[in-house]
């Protein structure tokens, strides 16, 4: 959504800005993966993380209590550390041990108080909707990097229509819904979508993925897909903290009966 996207701030120089200035252009703009001259996406305030219980309905994938729900991509027992009800990230993703299409996803992170960061470094996770598909989790706030990288970016493809990341030390939060792709006689009929509230505001509406996420490269679809896939939750080398995180799978709306 470009217009949404050129309201960012132009008062930081190409130099401030860690990118990459080698890689394609992405289709439709005058940028490329990655570039640190995409314009940056305004800082919006926000009262912080919104702290959502689950409906009746929702699958609870961590809780404070235990890690369950989830396994690493070999299949060998989740081991990332839970202290005071909080995960942190250790080695290794971790993902889902159901998989899951079309879903509803809320989830709590922040990145430590007096981490060091620096653009991509210190501060960085992410989440991948049917493994393939990511939100950029990064210490936004005060750390400059390129558009596409920021908390919230459809990570190498698009950045937030604003930055609404809290302090660090402060917990955020991600409200999402994921559809995934449709194909139709071996060819793309309809992207994988995604919609993101980032504390309560609206930072993608209804956007769209060029394809599976990948870092330099320009995104594309495979000819093949699954109709289902775990959800991946990715270690960036990062201690980024966890908690309250749950998803509702979004079927159809049900059918009513006449009687």
């Amino acid at each position: 959504m470009i217009a949404g996207i050129l309201l960012g701030s132009a008062s930081l120089t190409h130099a401030q800005v860690k990118g990459y200035t080698d890689t394609p252009k992405l289709p439709g703009i005058p940028w490329g993966v990655h570039d640190p001259s995409r314009p940056q996406p305004r800082e919006v305030g926000t009262a912080g993380a919104v702290s959502i219980k689950p409906p009746s309905d929702a699958i609870i994938l961590f809780d404070g209590k235990n890690l369950d729900a989830f396994t690493q991509q070999n299949g060998s027992p989740a081991t990332w550390p839970i202290k005071d009800g909080i995960l942190t990230v250790s080695k290794n993703d971790i993902q889902t041990k159901e998989s899951f299409g079309a879903v509803q996803f809320h989830i709590e992170w922040r990145v430590p108080a007096g981490r060091k960061v620096d653009g991509q470094m210190g501060g960085n996770s992410g989440i991948f909707f049917m493994g393939l598909y990511e939100v950029q989790v990064l210490q936004s706030n005060k750390n400059p990097t390129y558009p596409d990288g920021q908390a919230g970016a459809l990570y190498g493809q698009l950045p937030p229509l604003v930055n609404a990341t809290s302090p660090q030390g402060e917990w955020n939060s991600y409200d999402i819904s994921f559809e995934p792709p449709i194909y139709k006689n071996g060819s793309i009929e309809k992207p994988a979508r995604v919609t993101i509230l980032h504390n309560g505001v609206f930072i993608q509406n209804a956007e769209s993925y060029l394809g599976p996420t990948l870092h330099r490269k320009l995104a594309s679809y495979p000819a093949t897909h699954a109709e289902r896939a775990p959800i991946r939750i990715q270690d960036h080398g990062d201690p980024i903290e966890y908690r309250n995180i749950w998803v509702r799978p979004l079927g159809q709306r049900d059918q009513a009966t006449q009687p």
